[in-house]
This record gives structure tokens, C-alpha cells and sequence, in this order.
């Protein structure tokens, strides 16, 4: 499959009907989410892999990995309304795909891959979340794909190589986040990310 296709079909994902603000439900735009998924595939950790997708929301990397060939595919969010989505969304299109109600830390469910998009942090609730979801790759995969807004990237690479990983890939994008909530101030701000591709030592 082509990237254009995938794309064209996660953007059909729906999004969340009642987000969360402390939660950050951002979801990852398609363009992003096919790019990862193709980029995922190349390396071979896709195909016929055991994949997690950590603070799915409703599924969009969970549907990526689904259509790019995975064996089993399992999407974990805390929040059951989007998780009822994506069950709801994979049904409807026939994917084989388990979406589970569980907080990250409680996640042991160990696979080869692991995707995420983990909150920036811009909640004070937040403060520290991209660590947890990192810390929960390390213990139950062999390689992750997560996106992290860029000025936090340095220290990330600390952490990592303190948890005996190694970044093997980078990839820049511009990351919109549409208006959600009162309290945002524009329409559509833009953020820049990187996505970092990990291998862990399990």
C-alpha cells in the first residue's frame, strides 16, 4: 500500500466525541499517523509484529498498524468513551483489533512494537506524562515510535540512554492542534514534534 492511501483511509478515524482536557486528546493527524505507520513498516516492525498502542484515543495507530499487516494489535487508553469509539470504528470496518480501559502504568501486555503520542504536557496534570508512557515502552517492548514536542527532545535522549536505549530514528513535523477548548486562545496553533524510533533492551 501506497503512504497517500493509508492516509486517505486514517483520515476517516473519528475523533473524540467528549474530549478530556487534562488528558490532551490530540489526535494525531493523518498525514503524521501514515507517515509513522510507513516509516514503521520499512524498519519491519510492523508485519506480522505484536503491537501496543499506548493512549490509543480512538485508534489511529492501531488502525495503521491493522491495514500495514500486524498480527495482533492491542489500542489501551484510560478514557472508555474513545476506547467505545475505536471498538466501535474497528467493528464497523472489520480490524482486528483489541482496545482495552487501562491506565498506561498498568499496561504488561508485552509486544514488538510500541506506538504513542503521549500528552505534551501543556496540563499541569500532564507534567511528566511523555516520561511515564517512555519508561512504560521500555518495559514491555522492543521498539517504540513516539512523537514528543522538539525542545524536549535533549532531555529525552538523556533519559533514554539512561534506560539503556538507543535512538535509531528521527523525523521532524509541524503538529496542529485545532481549537478544542475554552481555553484555547486560536483556532489552530501549530507545534513542532519529533518523532523518535527506540530500541530497547527487552
Amino acid at each position: 500500500m501506497k503512504k497517500k492511501e493509508l492516509e486517505i483511509l486514517l483520515q476517516k478515524v473519528p475523533l473524540p466525541k467528549k474530549p478530556i482536557p487534562t488528558l490532551e486528546q490530540y489526535m494525531t493527524p493523518a498525514t503524521i499517523a501514515a507517515d509513522i505507520i510507513f516509516t514503521a513498516h520499512q524498519f519491519g516492525d510492523i508485519q506480522d509484529k505484536k503491537i501496543v498502542d499506548l493512549g490509543c484515543g480512538t485508534g489511529i495507530f492501531s488502525v495503521g498498524a491493522a491495514i500495514a499487516g500486524a498480527k495482533k494489535i492491542f489500542g489501551i487508553d484510560v478514557d472508555e468513551n474513545v476506547i467505545q469509539i475505536a471498538r466501535e470504528y474497528a467493528e464497523e470496518n472489520n480490524l482486528e483489533i483489541e482496545f482495552r480501559v487501562k491506565n498506561v502504568k498498568d499496561v504488561e501486555t508485552k509486544c514488538d512494537t510500541v506506538f504513542m503520542n503521549p500528552p505534551f504536557g501543556a496540563q499541569k496534570s500532564n507534567q511528566k506524562a511523555d516520561r511515564k508512557f517512555i519508561e512504560k515502552g521500555f518495559e514491555i517492548s522492543h521498539v517504540i515510535y513516539s512523537l514528543h514536542l522538539t525542545k524536549t527532545i535533549p532531555f529525552l535522549e538523556k533519559m533514554i540512554f539512561s534506560l539503556g536505549g538507543t535512538i535509531t530514528y528521527k523525523k521532524k513535523y509541524v503538529f496542529p492542534i485545532r481549537w478544542m477548548f475554552e481555553f484555547h486562545e486560536k483556532q489552530i496553533a501549530y507545534y513542532d514534534v519529533t518523532m523518535l524510533r527506540i530500541e530497547t533492551k527487552i
